[in-house]
């Protein structure tokens, strides 16, 4: 099962897990996980075919309603996270930054991230996932332990989850009958979430990328940037304006003909492997409109992205915390610790304050989505302070560590550098 099962042998065995009454959860959680199997990566010249006929979509239920916020984690809930974070430790921080340089993400990190089944989770166990409810909170917890390893690395691991998701949440019955099985079969597909478009002042719901209804279904003009593993991709869900109504998504099979891809570097985010995905007239059939073509749907999807960066963000906020305190500590200047100094002292004391309040109101948002609640609000305010609150965080990262913030041998310059992309990224990521 690869280094998948072996993290998780690790935690069942781990005497914290039965300190804590969860070696039974454990357990059960390695056996379902041993049983479904895990995915391997590798799979080029797809045919998309549905596997199975689905009388009705399958939607995972809302989570439980709460009178009160409540951060408490379920049992699973506390394993997922504890793997994934172990996960970033092991295999994302160390290979960082020679993704960085390479501008793209190893094949044995993607490998293993697929082996620990991170694109099944939010889709429903009727249709081979593992998600009994609505699991927004699980994935923004997920994404959070992704991001303190690597940002970049984070955003290429999720990219496949975002498509799963949007076809779990805005599928048809034909299109989860075709899509999903991929998600939670053997070859996990590279596939992406294309919002983003190289305009200035961009507005996902003012996209220049057009779709008009040609014969027996839709053509799509346009270019969308940023595009997470966009090179390998072999199903993207693209957002387009249909046919000058408003913007809708499409689900667009990599194999049609007039769609290019062009490299497309960026300051951060390197190892996510962005480019541009350019749609030349390409045709696709009535059946990829996703949700109907409906505005909520659309209004819901963005939201979900922007929620996604949020907890991503609180990621890497949180990796630079937790290198910038023992820094400050070890450094010595005129014969003391820099942290001695007040300013440097009220400095991270006030980035950890702005980092726990960028991750409530970022699992608030979340848990309300889980909930079926109205989360427009929590989510816009969620966006403003990961947005502001995280380049801060990144900045003061690379200021506290002086000189040494500057250069590549420490890797706060490149967490930096990543959380500029916060405000401006749409779509990639769907929680």
């Amino acid at each position: 099962m690869g280094g998948a099962m072996a993290v998780l042998n690790r935690l069942a065995g781990a005497p914290i897990v039965t300190r804590l009454g969860l070696k039974r959860p454990m357990e059960r959680t390695v056996t379902r996980l041993t049983k479904t199997g895990f995915q391997t990566a590798g799979a080029a010249g797809r045919t998309w075919v549905a596997a199975r006929r689905l009388a009705t979509p399958k939607r995972p239920p809302a989570g439980p309603e709460r009178a009160l916020f409540d951060l408490t984690l379920s049992d699973e809930q506390r394993l997922i996270r504890d793997t994934v974070v172990e996960f970033a430790a092991e295999r994302l921080r160390p290979a960082a930054a020679e993704a960085d340089g390479a501008c793209q993400a190893p094949p044995d990190v993607l490998s293993t991230a697929t082996e620990l089944g991170l694109a099944a989770i939010g889709i429903p166990e009727e249709l081979g996932g593992v998600s009994t409810e609505r699991s927004a909170v699980t994935n923004a917890l997920v994404a959070e332990a992704l991001a303190h390893g690597d940002l970049g690395l984070a955003v290429a691991c999720l990219a496949p989850a975002a498509v799963s998701t949007a076809l779990v949440l805005w599928g048809d019955e034909h299109q989860q009958a075709t899509y999903l099985p991929a998600f939670t079969g053997e070859q996990l597909p590279a596939a992406a979430l294309a919002l983003q478009e190289p305009h200035p002042l961009f507005d996902p719901f003012s996209l220049h990328t057009k779709a008009y209804r040609g014969a027996g279904g839709f053509v799509l003009s346009g270019v969308k940037s940023l595009v997470p593993r966009a090179a390998a991709a072999e199903l993207f869900v693209v957002a387009a304006d249909l046919d000058g109504r408003g913007p809708a998504l499409f689900i667009v099979e990599s194999g049609g003909a007039g769609i290019g891809i062009e490299p497309e570097p960026a300051m951060g985010l390197r190892a996510a492997g962005t480019a541009r995905l350019v749609l030349d007239k390409v045709t696709v059939p009535e059946s990829a409109l996703l949700g109907a073509g409906t505005s909520t749907v659309y209004t819901e999807c963005v939201r979900l992205a922007r929620l996604g960066w949020c907890a991503l963000a609180v990621g890497t906020s949180q990796a630079v915390v937790d290198y910038v305190i023992p820094y400050v500590n070890e450094r010595v200047a005129f014969g003391e610790p820099v942290s001695h100094r007040q300013g440097v002292a009220f400095k991270v004391a006030d980035m950890a304050t702005e980092l726990e309040g960028m991750r409530l109101v970022t699992l608030r948002a979340a848990s309300r989505a889980e909930q079926a609640k109205p989360y427009g609000r929590e989510v816009a305010l969620a966006r403003k302070l990961c947005t502001d609150k995280g380049m801060a965080i990144g900045s003061d990262g690379v200021q506290l560590l002086g000189g040494h913030g500057y250069v590549k041998e420490h890797p706060v310059e490149r967490w930096y550098r990543d959380l500029r992309a916060i405000g401006l990224m749409e779509g990639g990521v769907l929680v």
